[in-house]
């Protein structure tokens, strides 16, 4: 993921709220001290124009949890984060994580593809059926028949850009990226080619909203591998 010069100033301003906000003496709601965070990620964490600021609003709060606790641990590398997040409580990045998790800001405008429609064909085909031949699930059984994903620790993937997606999947492949053991989707992204994770990349930034945008109640479904982020719900 990139540091440009605007991300930089923006995070020093979120670690100066963050850190505020973690004192004992601040009062306020969770929304009031997460004011800070917006500058990136959007009111409520729905996300900015910038693509490689991911949505928020909605996701697992284990899942949050998880990336928020990967960056202050420094398993997931990007300093202003990294810096922002050293300094707050476990305690502390689990409220984030449960404010976060209850917003439910609307799905951002979907703009058209910028691929060919086989490109765009073969990303249906990897999100909805996957691939067996090269070891490829479909996303969809882990993260969801509508892509909401399944509470605690399964992320959804709507609302996200084209580029963010396809930055993160590189990140899973080249091993940038990682998360607990058995890091299942280090294993999946590494079965996909370049023009998989264009493809998949490019057909999940053009999904709409479902009716019901909310993950999935813990269980509802297996996984279809075992996963560290999601212990116990493997087949």
């Amino acid at each position: 993921m990139r540091l440009s010069v605007r991300g930089l100033l923006v995070s020093i301003a979120c670690v100066a709220g963050a850190a505020v906000a973690a004192g004992e003496d601040v009062n306020g709601s969770m929304a009031d001290r997460v004011q800070a965070c917006t500058p990136c990620h959007g009111v409520q964490g729905r996300g900015t124009e910038d693509p490689y600021f991911p949505r928020l609003g909605g996701k697992p709060a284990g899942y949050l949890y998880n990336q928020l606790h990967a960056f202050k641990t420094g398993r997931r590398k990007y300093p202003p984060m990294n810096y922002l997040l050293q300094f707050l409580t476990d305690d502390y990045l689990k409220q984030m994580a449960e404010y976060f998790a209850s917003q439910h800001p609307p799905l951002p405008d979907i703009s058209p593809p910028d691929v060919s429609p086989a490109v765009m064909k073969r990303g249906e085909e990897l999100v909805n059926s996957g691939d067996a031949d090269h070891g490829v699930p479909p996303c969809s059984s882990c993260h969801g028949t509508h892509l909401t994903g399944q509470d605690p620790g399964i992320p959804g993937l709507l609302g996200l850009r084209a580029a963010y997606i396809s930055a993160q999947l590189g990140g899973w492949r080249y091993g940038t990226r990682t998360a607990t053991a058995p890091d299942c989707m280090q294993v999946v992204a590494g079965h996909l080619s370049e023009v998989d994770v264009t493809s998949v990349a490019a057909w999940l930034s053009t999904r709409p909203a479902p009716a019901d945008p909310t993950p999935a109640p813990k269980g509802s479904y297996a996984l279809p591998l075992a996963c560290g982020s999601e212990p116990g719900d493997a087949k």
